[in-house]
C-alpha cells in the first residue's frame, strides 16, 4: 500500500511526501516487556513485515518520492535491530540542538504558569508556592552531561489541566497513574532477582548509578540493552533515571523514587497492607501529631533492611510511604533547596484543604548500630542538628510567612530504635 501510494505520487507530480511516525517501537516494546523474544525476532529480521515496511521508506528516499522519514519512539533498539533494513537513520535524541524538544524549560515552564493562574487561578499571588511544587515534582531530566534540565511536558501539562478544572485547586494525584513507567520493565531488564536488588540498592540507597558517558550517543541492539553492563543506559532511555554528570545517573524526581521504592518494597518483603498503615495516618489527620508517622515507618522494616540503609534511603522511603496516605492533604518535597542548604523531607498543606499552611519540615540522621546506645541515651538532639533544621525552617518562613512551620529531628539508630523531637527557636 505504501509503494502504491509513493509510486501514485511520482507519476502524477506530486510534492514529495513527508512520513511521520509516532511510537514507531511501541508494539515491538510491549513483546520485549512480555518476554516474547522469538516473536519480536520474526518481526524485525528477515522479510519480516516490519522490515519490508522500512525497506519501503528506504527506497522511497533514495529515488526520492519521500523527502523525510520523522519517527518518535522510547528506544533506538527495534531501529538498531532492523539493521540493513533501514540503516539511514540518524538518532537525534541526544543532539544538542534539539533537546528543548524533550521538555519544558524551567523559563517555558515559568511562563506556563503564570498564564495558567491568570486564565484559571486566582492571579499570581500563588505563584512562588505553585513555582515550588511544580519544580519538585516535574522538573529533573537533562539528556546530555551539564544540560539544562527539563520539566517533563506531560505530567506538567497533566497538572495544569486539572488545576485548570478544578478551578485553581491542586489536585491530589500529581502524576497521572497511565504515565508510571511500567514496572515490568525493570524486571525485565534485570533478569535476576540480584540483579535487581543490586540496581535498585545503587538508586535508592547510594542515589546513583555509575555509567560509560559514551555509551549514550551510540545506537544498541536488543542483546546489548539487556546486558547488564549496560543497565544505567537502558534505564536511561525508558525515562527511569537521568543525568547528574559524566559519571553519574540518578532518580529524575519524587515520581520514579515513588516507583522505585514500591519495587524496592516488593523486592525486600516489606508489608504493604494498608491494615497495617491506615489507622496511624487517619489518627494524623484528625490529631495531627507527627511522632507516630516516625514509629510506623520505623516498625515496617525487618531487621535485614538496616544492614546497608543510610539517610537518602530514609529521605526516599518515608517520602514514599507518607504520600501514600496523605498526597489528598499535602505536598511533598525531599531534599528541598533552601539558602542553607537542602532539608531531607518537607510536607506542606494543600490550598483549599484544612491543612493549608500546616508545613512539617524533618532532618534525618542515621546511626549505625554501635553507636545506637549512645545516640538513644540522649534527652536532647546534638545543637548542631538543631541549628541546621532551624535554619531550613527560617528560610521556609521567609519565603511563605504565612505558613506555620513544624521542624522536627529524627535519629534512627539502625533496628536498634528511634528518636523524634520537635525543636523551636
Amino acid at each position: 500500500m505504501l509503494e502504491e501510494a509513493l509510486g501514485y505520487a511520482r507519476e502524477h507530480g506530486l510534492p514529495k511526501v513527508y512520513v511521520l511516525i509516532d511510537e514507531y517501537d511501541n508494539f515491538t516494546n510491549q513483546l520485549l516487556t512480555a518476554y516474547k523474544d522469538p516473536l519480536y525476532e520474526q518481526v524485525t529480521t528477515k522479510d519480516s513485515f516490519l522490515r519490508t515496511f522500512f525497506k519501503v521508506i528506504k527506497a522511497g528516499i533514495g529515488e526520492g518520492s519521500i523527502r523525510t522519514c520523522f519517527c518518535t519512539g522510547v528506544l533506538p533498539v527495534t531501529m538498531d535491530d532492523l539493521t540493513s533494513g533501514y540503516n539511514i537513520a540518524e538518532i537525534l535524541t541526544l543532539h544538542p540542538r534539539f533537546l528543548d524538544m524533550l521538555g519544558f524549560t524551567y523559563e517555558e515552564a515559568s511562563a506556563y504558569l503564570r498564564y495558567v493562574l491568570d486564565k484559571y487561578g486566582t492571579g499570581q499571588d500563588s505563584f512562588e508556592e505553585l513555582w515550588q511544587l511544580i519544580v519538585n515534582n516535574y522538573v529533573g531530566y537533562r539528556f546530555r552531561p551539564g544540560a539544562e534540565p527539563l520539566f517533563n511536558s506531560t505530567i506538567l501539562t497533566y497538572f495544569f489541566k486539572n488545576f485548570a478544572t478544578m478551578d485553581g485547586m491542586i489536585p491530589s494525584e500529581l502524576v497521572d497513574e497511565n504515565l508510571r513507567t511500567d514496572i515490568g520493565w525493570i524486571r525485565r531488564l534485570t533478569l535476576s532477582q540480584e540483579n535487581s536488588k543490586e540496581m535498585l540498592d545503587a538508586l535508592v540507597i547510594d542515589d546513583e548509578l555509575s555509567y560509560n558517558v559514551s555509551d549514550l550517543s551510540s545506537k544498541f541492539n536488543k542483546r546489548k540493552f539487556f546486558d547488564k553492563n549496560f543497565y544505567p543506559v537502558s534505564l536511561f532511555y525508558l525515562g527511569m533515571t537521568t543525568l547528574r554528570n559524566n559519571y553519574r545517573m540518578v532518580l529524575p524526581n519524587l515520581t520514579m523514587r515513588s516507583i522505585y521504592m514500591d519495587y524496592y518494597n516488593e523486592m525486600n518483603h516489606i508489608e504493604g497492607n494498608a491494615q497495617r498503615y491506615v489507622p496511624t495516618y487517619e489518627r494524623f489527620t484528625e490529631e495531627r501529631r507527627f511522632e507516630p508517622l516516625v514509629q510506623n515507618y520505623f516498625e515496617q522494616f525487618p531487621a535485614q533492611v538496616f544492614d546497608r540503609i543510610n539517610e537518602n534511603f530514609i529521605r526516599c522511603s518515608f517520602f514514599e510511604l507518607c504520600s501514600r496516605y496523605l498526597s489528598s492533604y499535602y505536598t511533598f518535597a525531599i531534599e528541598q533547596n533552601n539558602s542553607a542548604g537542602r532539608s531531607d523531607f518537607e510536607m506542606t498543606g494543600i490550598p483549599g484543604t484544612d491543612y493549608y499552611k500546616d508545613d512539617r519540615l524533618v532532618e534525618f540522621k542515621y546511626f549505625k548500630a554501635k553507636e545506637a546506645e549512645r545516640m538513644l541515651a540522649l534527652s536532647d538532639p546534638r545543637p548542631e542538628d538543631v541549628a541546621q533544621v532551624l535554619a531550613y525552617a527560617k528560610d521556609t518562613k521567609e519565603k511563605f510567612p504565612y505558613y506555620h512551620v513544624r521542624s522536627y529531628i529524627v535519629y534512627i539508630c539502625a533496628n536498634k530504635g528511634w528518636k523524634c523531637w520537635e525543636v523551636t527557636p
